[in-house]
């Protein structure tokens, strides 16, 4: 088990993120590193929808007027009524999945929260819920200020997805694919990335 690794913000990123994380006896993610507007990954995740790969973007609010502006300093915005959106397509990609109804509830007060909450919140929200349910024990901070690139695209492997016969499996896809496909076997299909045996 590596001792430390240092991750970029990232919103509902990858189940490959997700096994790197759950490798690590301690994981910072860099939440105080410059605010850059083209790192989309830290306010987006990609879902599989009826046509295939969909990409959520959650608004922020650029930190205008702040000098040196972080990460920390991003407040969500609610342009364009996201939530609805995001709630909508999630439910139109996943809503047939086995385990869409058992696990939106627990993941919904994190993936749509309320205008002007911190971006940092939200996304230490997704990670605790996302922890949780994946039985990933890996101790987190997000006090790192260092500028990170997101690791090269990882695999988890493929597995089971709901319209794989019509778009053949999807690789790559935000951890909420591997849960709402896979359910409690979405924390066994993780370890098995990790090259862990199977609890």
């Amino acid at each position: 088990m590596t001792e430390k690794l240092l991750l970029p913000p990232a919103l509902a990123p990858s189940a490959a993120y997700y096994a790197l994380m759950g490798q690590c006896a301690h994981v910072d993610i860099a939440m105080h590193a410059p605010y850059d507007k083209r790192r989309k990954e830290t306010h987006r995740y990609e879902v599989a929808d009826t046509r295939g790969r969909l990409m959520l973007t959650v608004p922020v609010q650029a930190p205008h007027g702040v000098p040196n502006a972080r990460w920390t300093d991003v407040r969500i915005s609610g342009h364009g009524r996201w939530q609805a959106v995001h709630a909508t397509s999630l439910a139109s990609a996943y809503g047939r999945t086995p385990f869409y109804e058992f696990y939106i509830d627990r993941l919904a007060p994190a993936l749509f929260p309320e205008e002007g909450t911190a971006l940092e919140a939200q996304i230490k929200a997704v990670n605790e819920a996302v922890c949780k349910i994946l039985m990933i024990d890996t101790k987190i901070s997000y006090d790192a200020s260092e500028s990170v690139k997101m690791p090269p695209a990882g695999s988890v492997g493929a597995y089971w997805q709901v319209r794989q016969a019509e778009l053949g499996f999807l690789d790559g896809l935000s951890v909420l694919d591997l849960i709402f496909n896979l359910g409690p076997e979405a924390a066994l299909a993780l370890r098995r990335a990790m090259g862990k045996q199977e609890m």
